[in-house]
């Protein structure tokens, strides 16, 4: 199905930046990326594709990649200075180019982050399409397709007979519509991760309920990204 653009898209956010795909998509990436880790990262390694590589550092999408792993929304002044933020939090981040990646977007970018603190990391490839628009393509190795724009459930479920038909009921018990689904594994029977986009809010009790389930590994819910 062809994507869909609205009026909006095409103006793009109010944001901070000469360029809607260069900072504000930037900036969201990187806060879909946070969100996705479950905190603020300590380490950053931060690779940009394409026309990315050649431009990041004279469109200010180096500044708009560190802002956004420090939570900063699009129209945050703080942009401008996130370098400067980013020493005083702590967040230590390093710059890659390929500008020759053949099978990728235009405009992407793969954020290797990691919260010492909690022990945790996380492997997120994004793109920014245009307007501030953006998509999660891929995290930890498994394909996937979310904008970020509506609420996300990140499942990782054992691959057994009726798993997701069985979450499906509980969001829709929860009468949250389900927007798109995306289900994938690395291999037959191993543990398959699920990628669903919802109109609405999950509740507090839905979620500790799936995360209760003995099948389940893992839930993450990704809140609207504005």
């Amino acid at each position: 199905m062809a994507e869909k653009s609205s009026i909006f898209d095409m103006i793009g956010p109010v944001m901070i930046g000469p360029s809607s795909s260069h900072t504000a998509g930037v900036v969201r990436i990187a806060r879909a990326a946070v969100r996705v880790l479950g905190s603020l990262p300590t380490h950053a390694t931060i690779t940009f594709y394409n026309s990315f590589a050649r431009t990041y550092e004279g469109h200010g999408s180096d500044r708009a990649i560190v802002a956004g792993l420090l939570d900063y929304a699009t129209d945050d002044v703080r942009i401008r200075d996130s370098f400067d933020h980013a020493k005083a939090a702590g967040l230590q981040y390093a710059f890659q180019g390929v500008g020759n990646a053949s099978t990728m977007h235009p405009n992407t970018i793969r954020l290797e982050l990691r919260d010492e603190r909690a022990g945790t990391q996380v492997e997120v490839i994004g793109q920014s399409r245009g307007g501030g628009v953006i998509r999660i393509v891929e995290v930890d190795g498994f394909p996937c397709d979310f904008s970020a724009a509506l609420h996300t459930l990140i499942i990782d479920a054992d691959d057994v007979k009726g798993s997701i038909a069985f979450i499906a009921d509980v969001i829709a018990h929860d009468d949250c519509n389900i927007a798109t689904m995306n289900v994938s594994r690395k291999g037959k029977n191993q543990v398959a991760r699920q990628f669903i986009e919802m109109d609405s809010p999950l509740t507090d009790i839905s979620l500790e309920y799936l995360r209760h389930l003995r099948w389940v590994h893992a839930v993450r819910y990704i809140p609207a990204i504005d």
